[in-house]
């Protein structure tokens, strides 16, 4: 009787969920007379410091029920916890402070009460069902009617968890938004790495070994001075050259960390040099920038690399001939649009520079939107929240 076999094997299923709930239940009643320990010790100073621990093996035991539910039902129940860091005092009070705390204790209670009740329930059905619903299929050869119950029961009690350990939707929010913002901040101090290996780099290979070779040649000027002052002489003009490529180098190295041009002529007044100067026929719009104040400097400086970044990969790789730039003034910040006529298919996994712009970008909470597909054009548009 193969529709037997299955109820059995499913209500068999369900209940192994209910005795594991129920398991759970008793570990959650003996939890709740931990937690209610521990607090009367905070009261008294004395377990002060046994709180956050409580509180973290609290979180443990629930979020091993968020799993059993999404297992069952197959649909993650999202966390929402503060994290406890810093000295005791403050640890003790975020683990007070935080909703993910109460919410917990709250299953724990409910779930000591339904979590038994319902394994009780299971098992009368179960062995009630295996009888019935075994007479029911193998006389009139119907599916089975009981043994799907304890199914049901399983299904009642993942509701129950998920509706007790689910996040309110303003915490949900708040979770989604700590995450994307440890995202973000992952990224730019990735971009922060880099940039430091990027000007560690450059003075070392430029500005570094030209003044290695500056000193090599004012030694070799001043040993060679009294004996053959022209052959000193020669050393001096040499010299001279050396400590003027040294300064472009390191103006260089100063333009790539925040360019002075910002500071002189203002952002649209940078765009404008950087496009002048970038081999394309590139139109720059100036949707009122600067018409009620310049932006932060750090925003400034993260639009005109935009800008640079976009501008030199149309150059590089686009294989057109024009370009637009457009700088628009909203009411949440800047806004930066590079778009060109070239043949599109730009990949941020091809070493375009693109992923390092979207780690400066998200540094700033900003976004970054990119349309190319094969055949052009490519769209670079980036939003950069400031208060002007």
């Amino acid at each position: 009787m193969p529709g037997i076999q299955e109820a059995v094997r499913g209500a068999g299923r369900a209940l192994l969920h209910l005795v594991v709930g129920a398991a759970v239940a008793v570990v959650s009643y003996l939890f709740v007379a931990l937690v209610l320990f521990t607090a009367i010790l905070t009261l008294l100073v004395v377990g002060a410091g046994v709180l956050p621990e409580t509180v973290l093996l609290l979180r443990r035991v629930a979020s091993f029920e968020r799993r059993r539910v999404g297992e069952w039902t197959g649909r993650r129940i999202p966390e929402a916890y503060v994290r406890l860091e810093g000295p005791l005092r403050e640890r003790v009070r975020q683990a007070l402070g935080d909703p993910g705390t109460w919410r917990d204790l709250r299953w724990l209670v409910a779930h000591f009460a339904y979590g038994l009740l319902l394994l009780y329930a299971g098992l009368l059905v179960f062995c009630v069902g295996a009888v019935v619903d075994g007479l029911w299929c193998g006389v009139l050869r119907r599916p089975a009617l009981v043994l799907p119950v304890v199914s049901r029961l399983a299904d009642v009690d993942a509701a129950w968890s998920r509706a007790l350990l689910g996040p309110a939707p303003g915490a949900r929010e708040l979770a989604a938004r700590v995450t994307e913002l440890t995202e973000s901040r992952a990224g730019a101090v990735a971009a922060h790495g880099a940039e430091l290996r990027r000007i560690e780099r450059d003075l070392h290979d430029g500005a570094q070994a030209r003044l290695v070779a500056l000193s090599m040649r004012i030694g070799l000027a001043r040993r060679a001075y009294d004996k053959d002052p022209d052959a000193a002489r020669r050393l001096l003009d040499d010299a001279q050259d050396q400590a003027e490529e040294a300064l472009a180098e390191l103006r260089h190295v100063v333009r790539g960390i925040h360019p002075p041009i910002l500071t002189d002529r203002g952002l649209v007044g940078a765009v404008r040099a950087l496009a002048a100067g970038s081999g394309l026929d590139v139109a720059v719009r100036d949707d009122g920038v600067e018409a009620g104040g310049r932006a932060p400097a750090a925003v400034e400086a993260a639009a005109y690399f935009v800008v640079a970044e976009a501008v030199t990969n149309a150059a590089k790789h686009s294989g057109g001939p024009r370009a637009e730039v457009r700088l628009a003034r909203t009411e949440r910040g800047l806004t930066v649009r590079v778009a060109d006529e070239g043949r599109g298919g730009a990949d941020e996994s091809g070493g375009s520079g693109l992923l390092g712009m979207r780690r400066r970008v998200a540094a700033l909470d900003g976004n970054v939107r990119l349309s190319s597909p094969v055949g052009g054009p490519t769209v670079i548009e980036v939003e950069l929240p400031c208060v002007w």
